[in-house]
């Protein structure tokens, strides 16, 4: 955990659960969860398993499993997930990405994501007039 008042600067790695409540600026990397408590505010490039958002954050985010924005959250960036929720009354100011395991187990855009982003596959293309 790092407490309301404490502040942090550099790549945070972890395993498990971590909670901030402070101020972080730099990158975090890790395959378990990350809690924004309300009134962190973080300023980072998160690389994670799973985030749930309650404060502050100014970066983007590529959650393998979740990301969960509760207010009276803030986000200012991308978000890159497979599940993303954002509850009413948060301000959100970036893009999402829904991205989840394809084939091969390589993290990429859902087939129906694709489809529904209007990528056309070959067999899906028009047949010319006779």
């Amino acid at each position: 955990m790092l407490g309301r008042g404490t502040t942090f600067e550099g790549k945070l790695t972890f395993e498990g659960t971590v909670r901030i409540d402070g101020k972080l600026k730099g990158t975090v990397f890790s395959d378990d969860v990350l809690i924004i408590g309300e009134g962190a505010h973080v300023e980072a490039d998160i690389d994670i398993g799973e985030i749930i958002i309650q404060g502050t954050l100014v970066g983007n985010v590529h959650a393998r499993r979740g990301i969960e924005v509760l207010a009276p959250g803030r986000v200012k960036g991308d978000l890159h997930t497979p599940s993303l929720q954002i509850e009413k009354g948060v301000i959100f100011e970036g893009r999402s990405f829904m991205e989840g395991v394809v084939a091969g187990g390589k993290v990429g855009t859902s087939p129906a994501a694709a489809g529904a982003l209007g990528a056309a596959k070959p067999a899906d293309a028009p047949k010319p007039l006779k």
